[in-house]
């Protein structure tokens, strides 16, 4: 199959979350296994441009409708890590994707908007299109509904779209359609973009689900969360309506850059077989951030410092910890003014040592070592369509306390509580959102730690021996693929 993964992130060269570890775990699978994969970008300012080989303008440039006018748009490729790339760069005064970051200006509607139409010109001029078209998140739900409306259904049934957070659902003005050439007084209605609880605003994700072929989420647990729960977000009679064609798979991390037995940027090597090694991990996270070398477990934070993750909960995780005899490092950052004053001040009062660490921003290579340095991370979401943090954390021997949501229900299982043979428990899980209930799962691990070291090894081992590759996943949307390829076949004579 000829694949077009469609998004607006791509690791490593345009990372700001979870996407961008999707868009190149599921390339890399997905080659893999024989098939013909392109990842689609805009190709932003920001790219690390170092990391691509053989960057140059390709094909003819596309010519793209935009209001009454047409916008000249090069098309670029090249390769990164054997992924190879379509970028899209408009030369325009709207400037679109020349804005020193991939997300967060007021026309955000406007760029990716544009983004979905220059894909579609792509599409219909490419000698061989794809086979696929797989769209992922708002940035790119306007994509089924412009194959439908220029292309027809055949082309439509062609489209994958994957809902990484139902919370950002591109609620934009109507005129955005019209920007792109759709007529927005047809697509205004309830039955097709019009936002549910919002008169007079069109809903981007709403578009895609209604238009593509097969719509998922990223674990079978949120699947179930946004049709029946407020997870939905106003959306749930919107998924209950299109459940034929709507499910969840999981997501993988990709074990060429999350493995404990081959990652570069560890001080130290190490596997299940070969625990004791983590040791060293941990004295050099402990030198690294000023750490005082003392028998006390260690507790992480590595997120982005948003109310979807929890903050309250991660602040009085951080202090809990330390009050129970715990070590607690925190590497995050926050676009939230208010969020961030608040973490500022919790760094300015608990200071950096002995015990406590808080780096507020983000360092990859500081990721890495807290993962393969650290005993537990603290991951108290509200909402996690599927998470990472937790199947990385436990790949490297760090025990995941969680709150029972989304993707983190779906992979951690309780040392205590769980109904999986022990062999299959892999950290600490709680229910209620609150401190009370963040504490219950703390005090637990730490008791587990402290008197019975040799079952707390073993949560380790367990976590170290799961699989969460992108082999399964992959397997799956390969599935879906061919039956998009069955509904998109033109109709055999008779």
């Amino acid at each position: 199959m000829h694949i077009a993964l469609v998004s607006a992130e791509c690791a490593p060269i345009a990372k700001a979350g979870g996407l961008g570890d999707f868009v190149q775990g599921l390339a890399h699978e997905l080659i893999k296994a024989g098939d013909s994969v392109e990842v689609w970008l805009p190709a932003y300012d920001v790219l690390r441009r170092e990391l691509i080989s053989g960057l140059a303008e390709a094909d003819a440039p596309l010519q793209v409708p935009f209001y009454q006018q047409r916008i000249h748009c090069r098309l670029l490729s090249g390769d990164i890590e054997g992924i190879p790339l379509r970028l899209f760069d408009p030369q325009s005064e709207q400037r679109f994707f020349q804005r020193s970051r991939i997300y967060g200006d007021a026309d955000d509607a406007e760029r990716f908007a544009f983004f979905c139409s220059a894909v579609l010109e792509h599409f219909t001029q490419s000698e061989r299109p794809p086979d696929i078209l797989h769209c992922n998140d708002w940035q790119t739900g306007l994509l089924p509904v412009l194959l439908a409306e220029r292309c027809g259904e055949q082309a439509q049934a062609r489209t994958c779209y994957t809902l990484h957070n139902v919370g950002y659902q591109g609620k934009v003005a109507p005129s955005i359609l019209d920007q792109v050439g759709l007529n927005s007084a047809a697509l205004m209605t309830q039955d097709r973009l019009a936002d549910p609880h919002q008169p007079g605003m069109a809903n981007l994700m709403k578009g895609g689900i209604l238009y593509a072929g097969f719509v998922n989420t990223v674990s079978p647990r949120y699947a179930w969360e946004v049709q029946n729960t407020e997870q939905g977000m106003g959306l749930q009679s919107v998924f209950r309506d299109n459940r034929h064609k709507f499910g969840g798979i999981l997501n993988g991390i990709d074990a060429s850059v999350w493995g404990p037995e081959v990652d570069a940027q560890i001080p130290v090597n190490f596997s299940a077989g070969s625990l004791p090694k983590k040791a060293v991990n941990r004295r050099e996270l402990r030198t690294r951030l000023g750490l005082q070398e003392v028998e006390k477990p260690i507790f992480a934070v590595v997120s982005r410092l948003d109310r979807q993750k929890g903050v309250d909960l991660i602040e009085h995780g951080v202090r809990y910890a330390l009050a129970e005899g715990g070590q607690a490092v925190l590497l995050g950052s926050s676009l939230d003014p208010d969020i961030n004053k608040a973490f500022t001040s919790l760094k300015a009062e608990l200071g950096s040592g002995p015990d406590c660490h808080l780096e507020l921003g983000y360092d990859e290579s500081l990721a890495h070592l807290i993962y393969a340095g650290a005993d537990m991370i603290l991951i108290p979401s509200l909402y996690e369509p599927c998470g990472l943090t937790q199947l990385i954390a436990m790949k490297y021997g760090t025990v995941p306390i969680v709150r029972r949501v989304g993707g983190l229900a779906d992979t951690v299982f309780d040392a205590h509580y769980s109904d999986k043979s022990f062999d299959a428990r892999n950290g600490y899980v709680f229910d209620d959102p609150t401190e009370a209930g963040l504490e219950d799962a703390m005090s637990r691990a730490i008791g587990l730690w402290q008197r019975f070291p040799q079952y707390f090894r073993q949560l380790r081992v367990n976590g170290m021996r799961g699989d969460y590759s992108w082999r399964k996943p992959a397997q799956d949307y390969r599935e879906i693929y061919k039956r998009l390829e069955q509904l998109a076949a033109p109709a055999q004579p008779a």
